[in-house]
C-alpha cells in the first residue's frame, strides 16, 4: 500500500549558514560598532541567541535575520518562536528564537481531519513527530499532498519517504 509521511524539520546547515552571513554583516554595519550586538546559534538545541544594547537593536538585527533565513530556506522564519526579552549584564538585552522541528499534535490533527473532510480515500496516522497518510494508489496520495500544500500555509510541511 503505497504511504508518504508528512514533517517538517529545519535543515541546520542552512541554518548555519544564514546565521554565519548574518554575524559577518552585524560586524560590518557601521551602526553596530562598539555594541554588544552579536547573534549565536546553538545547533543541538536549536536556539538563536541575539545580543544587543536595548530592544531596538535586536529588532534590527532580526530585520537582518529574516531575510537572511528566507534566502536559503524558503518559510523557515514560520518556525520560529521568540521567547521573552531577558535583560542581561547592565543595560544588555538578550532574546533567544528557538526552531520549532517536528509536527505537534495539533496541527496532526488538522492534517488527518483535512485529510478525512477531503473525501479522499488516505488514512492518515500520527507517528511520533510525523503524520504517516498511505492510501490505495499513488495519485490519491498526489491528490492529498497537493491539498495539505493548498491548506496548510502556516507552517512548512515537508513530504517525505514516499513509498509505493
Amino acid at each position: 500500500m503505497p504511504s508518504f509521511d508528512v514533517s517538517s524539520s529545519a535543515d541546520k546547515v542552512n541554518l548555519a549558514n544564514a546565521i554565519d552571513v548574518v554575524s559577518r554583516q552585524i560586524d560590518n554595519r557601521y551602526d553596530f560598532k562598539n555594541t554588544s550586538a552579536k547573534i549565536e546559534f546553538n545547533e543541538k538545541d536549536m536556539i538563536i541567541t541575539l545580543y544587543g544594547d536595548n530592544d531596538f537593536q535586536i529588532n534590527q538585527i532580526k530585520d537582518i535575520l529574516y531575510p537572511s533565513l528566507e534566502k536559503k530556506e524558503p518559510d523557515s522564519t514560520k518556525r520560529l518562536e521568540d521567547k521573552t526579552l531577558e535583560s542581561v549584564s547592565g543595560n544588555n538585552v538578550k532574546l533567544d528564537i528557538t526552531i520549532t522541528h517536528g509536527i505537534n499534535q495539533d496541527l496532526g490533527k488538522k492534517i488527518i481531519k483535512l485529510l478525512k473532510d477531503s473525501k479522499l480515500k488516505v488514512q492518515g496516522s500520527i507517528q511520533g513527530d510525523s503524520v504517516r497518510v498511505s492510501g490505495a494508489k499513488r495519485d490519491v496520495l498526489q491528490e492529498a499532498i497537493a491539498l495539505l500544500k493548498n491548506q496548510i500555509t502556516d507552517y512548512p510541511l515537508n513530504f517525505e519517504n514516499f513509498r509505493d
